[in-house]
């Protein structure tokens, strides 16, 4: 029985994880209140970058068709200076800007953040105010285009998503709050937030392998970990579908009302 339900556990907490992460209302503070709520100790960060490598995945085969263009059309503007390639090529750039920012402040900041801004009462405010931007964004529509695109908004955007190393601001909703703030229109939002969460997570993972290989809990866990892995694979792809059509429609004050509502119980009370 003690096994059963060590696998439904996992199983539990990587479609929770998979669910939540395309979605603006933030997989980590969701995770640190599941932990909190039904008291679940997890050891070492195995289980962490394996449900952040299966995100990857899902999010790799739902945004294949634009990766494999921006890679052909940026390849064809360096070598041939197609001038029909130079939008998706500075598109690519301005995900490689948008990523310094996360990537210098999260090696800086990272352990600050996991040992001093993890507990579920900050998680509380911290949906509070993911609530809040989603709120102001809520009836925006933007102009901007993949080709309209500039340095400062890159810069803004990789900022937004800086913030939300801090547990309960939702990676998808800052990096999409922050897009649409400078002016973008919702598709562009949406399609440079995840392409620009590939690298990030991309980097963590590589960056990590060797905390897997250390971590003397990964050999008893290893189904755990490929159940949850699994899980968060389908669940992510599933649930950004949803939200890519959630964005046409333009309900994002749904969400803000759903970090409201969890933010307020959390503070309350856990």
């Amino acid at each position: 029985m003690s096994e059963l339900f060590l696998l439904l556990k996992y199983t539990f907490l990587g479609f929770v994880q998979g669910f939540t992460e395309p979605i603006p209302i933030s997989s980590s503070g969701h995770l640190v209140i599941l932990r909190e709520l039904f008291n679940i100790n997890i050891h070492g960060l195995s289980f962490e970058i394996l449900v952040n490598f299966g995100s990857l995945i899902a999010v790799l085969l739902v945004y294949r068709k634009d990766i494999i263009r921006l890679v052909l059309n940026g390849w064809r503007y360096v070598i041939q200076k197609d001038v029909q390639a130079k939008a998706d090529f500075h598109f690519i750039v301005f995900l490689v800007i948008a990523t310094i920012p996360t990537g210098v402040i999260g090696i800086l900041l990272e352990d600050y953040i996991s040992n001093r801004l993890s507990a579920a009462i900050f998680v509380g405010f911290t949906l509070l105010i993911t609530g809040a931007a989603l709120w102001i964004i809520r009836n925006l529509r933007g102009r901007k285009s993949d080709g309209d695109l500039n340095v400062k908004d890159a810069l803004i955007v990789g900022l937004a998503q800086s913030v939300a190393l801090i547990p309960g601001i939702s990676r998808s909703g800052a990096t999409i709050v922050a897009s649409m703030l400078v002016g973008m229109r919702q598709d562009t939002a949406l399609r440079f937030s995840f392409l620009l969460y590939i690298p990030v997570s991309l980097g963590v993972t590589i960056l990590s392998v060797e905390d897997i290989i250390k971590d003397p809990n990964f050999s008893t866990l290893a189904i755990p970990y490929l159940l949850a892995f699994i899980a968060t694979i389908f669940a992510t792809f599933y649930s950004l579908k949803w939200f890519m059509h959630v964005m046409k429609t333009g309900n994002l004050k749904y969400f803000s009302y759903y970090c409201f509502i969890v933010g307020i119980l959390v503070i309350l009370f856990i």
